[in-house]
């Protein structure tokens, strides 16, 4: 019984580092510039949807 409550302890302590990975991949200032325009995507898209639309009546 006493090698679950390690292999526990273990994958506990492996998820945690992995989660911790990942926040600070998520907030390291080398990704800021890619983050800001991945959130600009959909606004800039908003523009080409409209000038489809726009030439698609005009046609």
């Amino acid at each position: 019984m006493e090698i679950v409550a390690i292999l526990q302890s273990v994958w506990t302590i492996v998820v945690m580092v992995i989660f911790l990975s990942v926040v600070v991949w998520a907030y390291s200032r080398k990704r800021k510039a890619e983050f800001d325009e991945a959130a600009r995507l959909p606004l800039d898209d908003d523009d080409s949807v409209e000038a489809t639309v726009k030439e698609k009546h005009h046609v």
